[in-house]
Parts: structure tokens; sequence; C-alpha cells
């Protein structure tokens, strides 16, 4: 076996002994905490709108139907195209491709294909015939039914299905609205006034389309009311389809219903990706397997969970990586069944920013995608302390008052609540008819992972904290972390550090990830830009957290769908690291300077051994609409480390485009190839120190605890002209 497939290996068997933890402590209880994910893929070599901002496109919606077919061939399912979402300025909803099974593996279908997974048909469709046969189905099965034309050549069947209960369809009030068809439920069908006929009752419109030249049949699904209903009516269409001789048929309409017995997986268009709604899993092992088959899927036709730029840096597909957890039904939500954990989760997310940034996409912070509960204002956070106060000193509360007590403080600054951080619109929410009363919390401060392996490690962490809060008391207060959050926070180091903290609290707990998952979810080398060895020490520099702010009018941006940022502030993390004890013994002396200002080190002590970490912001680019239009680009950087008692130094000289100039041969076509870029961007060379007497102390207005901010510098500081702003720009 080789050390990759070991690896591989050991991976699985450290989510199947996690998910078993999990379970055992959470069984006394009677509560199953389900997860799902909504994983984001993009064409990254397109430069086409569709790939870069709009939600819509030609080649989007073909490459997701490719998908739904390679992910068909593999998971089985029944291929439904229902209605997605539409939003504000959007002609028409959205298109939403989905598959829908059964969790046992019992085939739900037993019809024609639809057209995309076969040859296309040959010969014309009997829309008459296929009217027919379902009529005579769905009597069949006890309903009342009715067919009327429609407009533009579309064919009307309304079914009465008995009510639970009912003992024949005569006793149920609906009858009437079938008319005499239900009294001789033998006799042809007639003309039917469609108003009366569907109203209140479920409703199939058949029609015909052009596909790939031939005609297709199409049936419109009503909205059902159960899993159950729904089967039923498959049951009907398939055998019908069968009958009227149709080698092919499209189903589109309602979405069906869902629970604990089947999977409902959606793919849908989103501004630049191809957003995919994974059905929930009760554990981390059966989605692992179901993520693994869907990277798959999307590696071969191309699409990709990230992007590369031309300089080699590294960003989330765009459309994030958001991982949402429930119950096997609304009434089993673990947020229900123990209502003191999602205030606790609360409390938890607040006192441990990793959770918040080390995992996340680029956009965060208060004018991000994922705003923390801390982030919306000081009266704000006061509010959210009294709110989860109330919910935990009184009875526990029931789903009303636990999502109402909340709904109003998790939102970002403007009250969105679908850019919150920790996302309760689907909790238990009037206000969204069908889809509102799923007891799901999303966490939405996830990138898209670049591998399944690592979507798992991080969904396997999210579901341990939620385990851990639901089996143990956790009441420490809420941490105001001021100025803190977007400086010390900012710094990978000190994200690492925090995550350490949830590590080890996770394995007090009795429920420790293990090592493949915790290992997995510590290496952060996308952020890595340079590092170099000098003398016993070692210089690392990685790119940091930046909390991009809006720009321009907010309150005439399109509020719904995107939002202008200046994206132009860059952020890096210089760290040095004593390699052996020997060299320990003097770090303390080491310096380094950013052209002719020398940092002020943050020393620190870890398991490691003793480390030295500070930030430095300044302006990578010049935005053509942004902040600060007098203010050039100041790369590249120039940084000097040395210490007093040697002779030589080390000059790096950090700059955002290649140090020869000119352009790229194209995108990077890996990881690899994009690593190599970032590290010849840090060109390293021997230097002498530089005169105490030519080195001069940061103005107080550019200093905080953990970053020098060179922008309050401008042009004094000997950091470069600028000349590599356009090439940025170019790139980014």
């Amino acid at each position: 076996m080789s050390k990759q497939d070991r690896d591989a290996t050991d991976f699985d068997e450290a989510v199947l002994a996690h998910d078993e933890a999990v379970a055992a402590a959470i069984s006394a209880m009677g509560l199953a905490i389900w997860v799902g994910t909504e994983p984001t893929f993009t064409d990254r070599f397109s430069e086409a709108p569709e790939w870069l901002s709009s939600a819509l496109g030609e080649d989007k919606a073909t490459r997701a139907e490719q998908l739904l077919c390679a992910m068909q061939a593999r998971m089985g399912g029944l291929v439904l195209r229902t209605e997605g979402r539409q939003y504000p300025g959007e002609d028409q909803p959205r298109w939403s491709l989905g598959l829908y099974a059964r969790r046992d593996g019992t085939p739900v279908w037993h019809g024609p294909p639809d057209p995309a997974l076969g040859s296309p048909p040959e010969s014309d469709c009997d829309l008459d015939g296929l009217r027919s046969e379902l009529c005579t189905r769905l009597r069949e099965i006890g309903c009342g039914v009715r067919s009327f034309a429609g407009d533009a050549g579309c064919l009307h069947v309304v079914a009465l299905f008995p009510a639970a209960g009912s003992a024949a369809l005569e006793d149920d009030p609906r009858s009437s609205l079938i008319g005499e068809g239900l009294a001789d439920p033998g006799r042809a069908d007639d003309a039917l006034d469609d108003a009366n006929a569907a109203d209140g009752l479920p409703c199939f419109v058949l029609d015909r389309i052009t596909w790939q030249g031939a005609a297709v049949a199409r049936i419109a699904l009503p909205d059902c009311e159960s899993v159950e209903q729904f089967s039923r009516c498959l049951d009907a269409i398939g055998a019908a389809a069968t009958d009227a001789g149709l080698p092919a048929l499209l189903l589109t309409g309602h979405p069906p219903p869902v629970d604990a017995t089947v999977s409902w997986t959606t793919i849908t268009p989103d501004p630049a990706v191809i957003e995919i709604n994974m059905a929930p899993y009760a554990d981390v092992t059966g989605l692992l397997a179901a993520t693994r088959t869907l990277y798959a899927a999307s590696t071969e036709l191309g699409l990709a969970p990230y992007r590369l730029y031309y300089n080699g840096s590294v960003a989330d597909s765009g459309g994030g990586g958001q991982i949402t957890f429930g119950g096997p039904s609304p009434q089993e939500s673990p947020f229900f069944v123990a209502p003191r954990v999602l205030p606790r989760l609360v409390r938890y997310l607040n006192r441990h920013p990793a959770l918040s940034y080390l995992f996340a996409h680029d956009h965060i912070g208060g004018s991000g995608q994922a705003v923390r509960a801390d982030e919306r204002g000081r009266d704000a956070f006061r509010e959210l302390g009294l709110a989860l106060a109330l919910l935990e000193r009184g009875p526990p509360p029931d789903a009303e008052t636990l999502w109402s007590g909340l709904s109003q403080l998790l939102t970002d600054a403007v009250g969105n609540s679908h850019r919150a951080e920790l996302n309760i619109e689907k909790l238990w929410n009037p206000y969204i008819p069908g889809r509102g009363k799923l007891g799901l919390v999303e966490l939405r401060a996830l990138r898209m992972q670049h591998t399944p392996e690592r979507a798992a490690a991080l969904a396997a962490l999210l579901r341990a904290i939620i385990a851990m809060l639901a089996v143990r008391e956790f009441d420490a207060p809420l941490c105001d972390h001021g100025d803190d959050l977007h400086d010390r926070y900012a710094l990978p180091y000190y994200l690492e550090r925090d995550l350490e903290e949830v590590l080890g609290d996770l394995s007090a707990a009795g429920l420790g990830l293990g090592a493949p998952l915790a290992e997995l979810l510590r290496r952060n080398s996308l952020r890595l830009i340079a590092r170099v060895r000098h003398r016993d020490c070692e210089l690392t520099i990685r790119r940091a957290v930046e909390f991009w702010p809006l720009i321009g009018d907010v309150g005439r941006q399109d509020q719904e769908t995107s939002r202008l940022v200046d994206a132009s502030t860059t952020r890096v993390e210089i760290r040095l690291c004593a390699l052996d004890r020997a060299a320990a013994e003097d770090f303390a002396d080491w310096r380094i300077a950013v052209g002719d200002v020398q940092l002020p080190w943050r020393l620190e002590q870890d398991p490691r051994g003793p480390a030295k970490v500070f930030g430095l912001r300044y302006r990578s680019f010049v935005l053509w609409q942004g902040l600060h239009p007098a203010l050039p680009a100041q790369g590249p950087l120039s940084l000097t480390l040395w210490h007093p008692a040697h002779a030589d130094a080390l000059h790096a000289t950090l700059h955002d485009w290649r140090p020869s100039g000119g352009g790229y041969d194209g995108l990077p076509a890996d990881l690899a190839e994009a690593a190599a870029r970032r590290a010849e961007r840090c060109v390293v060379e021997p230097a002498s120190p530089p005169a105490q007497e030519t080195l001069r102390a940061p103005p107080p207005e550019a200093l905080t605890p953990y970053a020098l901010d060179l922008r309050w510098l401008g042009l004094g500081l000997g950091l470069g002209s600028g000349t590599e702003e356009s090439a940025w720009s170019e790139g980014a």
C-alpha cells in the first residue's frame, strides 16, 4: 500500500471513529446532528462574466447539466428541474437542477429518463396519450381526476388525493372542486374551467419542448404535501409515461418534499460559481463519501473549488463553502431538542475568532458576507448579551422564542440575516414560506475547501463543537475583543493558537478529532508567501486577514446581489522563529525594519519555542473606484532582518507582481505553480545591518499593538514607486 493510500485509510478511520464518539456523547439525550454543505465551483480559467460576477450564463447552465449527469451516473437518483430563487432585479427565477433519491437505495423512478441522460428522442411525443395514461394511473391509486386544455398547447391534469383519515373521496370537502368527474371516474375527460379545477388541488401541467431538435414531453409537478404523496405521483407518472411509449421525459415544477428517508441535492447558479446544495447526512462519514463524488465529477468537467491569480495568490472559488447543521426533521433539530445549544454556540463563536477567520473566504468583517455578532457595533453587542441571558436563565425556549430572540441580532449592520456569520433564517422563520422552519443553522464564515477531506475535517470540527455544547455547560460571558478583533486576530499566528484552544476543549470533552483531522486543519500553506532561513532562525511571510470596507453610496447599491468594496489593502504577517535551543538564547535581540522604520516585534512563546510576530498593512494596488485616491500603490516592500551581534543581515524585497516585470504566461496551472510564483515574488539577498541612526520609529497614528499601517506613511518610506499597481490590477 502506498503512503497516499495509507494516509487516506487513516483519515477515513479517524472520521469514522470521531462519528462514533459524537454519537456516543449525544445518544443519551436523544440528539442527532445532521450536517450538510453548500460547495461552490468555478471555471478558474474563464474571464466570461458568468464565471467572474454574473449568476447566469449559457456555459454555466451547460456545465451544471453535465455535472448533474455525472453525479447521477455515480450516485443514482431522479433528475428534477425545479424552479429556483428569483432575486430583485432579475426577470425570472433562476434554474435549479436536482437529484432526488431514497436513502435506503430503493429506486424512486421507473419511467423514461431525463433527455440529458440518454440519446435525443427520434420521434414526436404523444401528449394526449400521456394525459390519458396519467389520468388512468391517478385514478388507479384512488384520486379524483379531471383534465382540461390550458394556454399555449399545455394540458392540465387536476388530482384530488384522498385526505388523511377520509374513507372515500366523496367525504372529502374538496371533492366539489373536481365536479362531475368524481362521480363518474370512468368517463372521458371534458374541458373544465381551470380556475375552478385547479383551486387548491395538485395540478400536473403537460407540454412539449424542443430538445436537440426533437420534441420531448415535459410535466410540471404539483406542490405535494408529503414524501408519500410525492412518491405516489412519481409512480403514476412513470407508469403513464412508459405506457405512452415516451423515450424521454422532463420533470419540472415544484421542488419535492423531503424527510429523513430521502435525499435532495440541487445545483443552482450564483454569481461567478455553480452552487451545490448537498443533501444532509447523519454523520461526517456519509458527507465525506458524497463530497468525494462531487469533487471528482467537478474536476473532470474543469470546475475548480478555488481561484489562482496571475501572481500566485489563492482565493476562494467565489461562492464560499457554508456548512449547515440540523436534524432528521425540523422538530428533531438539535437546536430544539437541546435549546441551550444555540445560545452557547453564539458565545463560543464570540470567544474564538479562529472559527470566524481562519477558514474564511476573503470578504469578511463588518462589511463582509459573514458578519460576526460583535462586528455590528457596540449597541447591538450589548443587546445580544441581554438576549442570551433571557434565553438561558428562563425555562428552555421553544422554537419560536429561540428564533425570535436571536434573529434580530444575528445579522449584518443593515439587518440582513443572510450575511450573518451564524445564519438562522431557516431555523423557525415564519416569513420564508416553505423553507423557513427547517430547524437549520448555517455557518457562513467558511471558504470553499480545496479537497473533500479538508471539507470533512472542518465539518467534523464544527459538529463536534455543537455536540460538546449540547452535553457540557458553557456559560462564559461574551468577550468584548475591541480593536484586537481586527488587529490581533488578523494574524494567522494568533488564529492558529486560538484553534489549538478549541481542539483542546474538544479533547477534554472526549470529542477530540484525532491526529489526521486535526493536522489537516492546522495546515495553512495557501497563505504562505515565503519562508527563508537565516543563521539559526526562520523568517516566514504569510498573507494575513484583511477587512475590506464598503465604498460608495451603499444605500443605492443592490443590497441583495452585490456591493462594492475597496480590496486594495493587503496585510501580511512577519514571523521569526528560533530553529534550535542555542538560537533561542539571544532570540530577543533580533530586529527587523521595513524601509527605514524599525518594527516593534511582539515576542511570543508557544510550545515550539520563542517567536516574534508583527503585521504590515499597505496599499497593493489602486482601484478604479475606491478609498484614498491620493494614495498610490506602495509595493514592493523592503525588509531587513539583522542581529546586533552579527555582521551580516538578510534583505528581502516583497513584490506584488513578478520582480522582473512584464506579464505572466497565463494563470498558474495548479497550486504548485501558484506557490512557486508567490515564492518568486520574495527576493532575498545578503545585506549589511542598517546603522541605528538611519532608522526611525513608526509614527503613532500608523501603529497598532499588532501591525504597522504603511498607508499612513504614504510615499515617505522608500517602499517603491507603485509601478506594479497596474499589473496587480489586471491579475486580480
